[in-house]
């Protein structure tokens, strides 16, 4: 039998507020154990949550920016009971978002799609158990509790992993974008969690789902899926039956595991949280938020392709955060060569700051020390390879181009009594290549080349070297 695979996804992104979502403690990641903690992230009686404005701007922002209806909304609490949760609830929101009905466009495999959104709600993190290897012991770190989320589900419209990492990554460009998350999946500021279940093909009811958790990078999530797919297909094929379940992805065994049987909403005995009131959004606030976003990254994709001529592929990698397509654009602005400036930002200068771990906003090669290298190989000052060879040490310290390449003497040779001295010496030492190149074989004119820039010490001026080579080969 064939079968339709149907994927829905919940996405936790941290929003980036310096507070906590009902109070003053600070959310920044790493810091010891419990040391930003409060009576109110702790649970104690009689302490009282305050919402945090600004999470729910960013809320607002997402939720105008996916194309959602923003209104009236309300905390709820989920209760259940965890180590991770001091409280034994969690706030959150269930019958009234303040985000819902929006929808993404991906392309996958050319072919344009659209994932609706089902809602977006506001809620608290929890906190995190951590298990030491070795001791038999769990220990609770709390600092992450109450941490503003905002939770992003979509409707079961995906049918592919494919399709799951285009929809994630296009949501991950727009959060950053947006500036209200890092999109740091290995640190935890967006965690998803694919919900899958197959049917037979052409059937409408859905299939018993499985969530998949404990997934940090969108190798992992396509990885996952694909597991899940597999062993769904396997067990139903063979006359059996689905769980409803979470399972974990285990990265080692390149396999998932049950972490626990899967909850209903009505596990969870959601009610209006009484310490909180009601949010009313005015719609003069919804149009300034419309009016302060900024290009989104598939217009300015497609902006990039339309007026500098970019193929698809570089206006994808150039548009992946806003900081760097301001960065790409102000270069443009300086040396009016979009594609070779793209050439270079997505290559030399992508390179260093991920090794570097830096984000381009702090790149100590801004967009007029990269025009000035650029500068320099356009008009024949040094070669294009020497540009290349130049650029970790025009990163690393802080002369400019030109004072590098007097300092090392790295001017090409132009002068053509020069050139033509060592092409002589060098047609002179490989006679037998000579001889191909007369017997017909015009490839032979790039081992030539190699070898006057070898022996130029990488200097000649690889356009002017082979109008004079060509010429004296031609009189040989």
């Amino acid at each position: 039998m064939a079968y339709e695979v149907v994927i829905g996804l919940e996405v936790h992104a941290q929003l980036l507020t310096r507070s906590k979502m009902f109070c003053g403690c600070g959310t920044q990641f790493g810091l010891a154990a419990n040391t930003q903690t409060c009576p109110v992230c702790l649970g104690l009686p009689g302490s009282l949550p305050v919402i945090n404005g600004a999470a729910v701007d960013m809320a607002i922002r997402t939720g105008v920016a996916l194309n959602c209806h923003v209104g009236a909304n309300r905390f709820a609490r989920k209760n259940y009971f965890y180590p991770d949760l001091p409280k034994g609830y969690q706030i959150s929101q269930y019958e009234a978002p303040i985000c819902e009905h929006g929808w993404i466009e991906v392309t996958v495999a050319g072919v344009p799609k659209r994932i609706r959104i089902r809602r977006a709600h506001l809620e608290e993190d929890a906190g995190k158990n951590v298990h030491e290897t070795g001791t038999g012991s769990s220990r609770v770190d709390l600092n992450r509790a109450g941490t503003p989320l905002l939770e992003i589900v979509t409707e079961p419209d995906m049918r592919s992993a494919d399709e799951v990492v285009a929809y994630l990554k296009a949501l991950r460009d727009i959060l950053v974008y947006l500036d209200v998350c890092d999109g740091n999946m290995e640190e935890g500021s967006l965690r998803c969690e694919p919900n899958l279940s197959l049917r037979p093909a052409g059937q409408e009811a859905l299939g018993t789902k499985v969530e998949l958790k404990n997934i940090n990078s969108f190798k992992f999530v396509k990885e996952a899926i694909e597991y899940e797919i597999k062993r769904h297909t396997k067990v139903l094929s063979e006359g059996g039956k689905i769980s409803q379940e979470t399972r974990l992805w285990d990265v080692d065994k390149g396999q998932t595991a049950v972490m626990r049987s899967k909850e209903e909403a009505h596990d969870y005995r959601y009610f209006p949280d009484p310490d909180l009131v009601p949010l009313k959004i005015a719609q003069e606030q919804l149009e300034r938020v419309r009016e302060s976003l900024p290009e989104l990254p598939l217009a300015r994709q497609q902006r990039l392709i339309g007026t500098y001529g970019l193929p698809e592929y570089d206006a994808g990698v150039l548009t992946t955060s806003r900081q760097l397509s301001d960065y790409y654009e102000a270069c443009v602005k300086l040396f009016e060569q979009p594609k070779t400036v793209s050439n270079w930002v997505m290559g030399e200068l992508l390179r260093e700051l991920n090794q570097s771990g830096t984000p381009v906003a702090d790149s100590p090669v801004g967009p007029e020390r990269l025009v000035s290298l650029l500068k320099l190989v356009e008009n024949g000052t040094i070669s294009l390879k020497v540009a290349r060879d130049l650029f970790p040490e025009l990163y690393a310290g802080g002369k400019s181009p030109e004072q590098l390449v007097k300092e090392k003497g790295l001017t090409q040779v132009s002068d053509e009594e020069a050139l033509e001295a060592l092409i002589d010496d060098v047609i002179a030492k490989n006679p037998a290549q000579l001889a191909q190149y007369r017997a017909g074989k015009e490839q032979v004119l790039g081992f030539f080349v190699g070898q006057v820039i070898k022996a130029s010490g990488g200097k000649a001026n690889p356009g002017k070297l082979n109008e004079l080579l060509k010429k004296r080969l031609a009189r040989n």
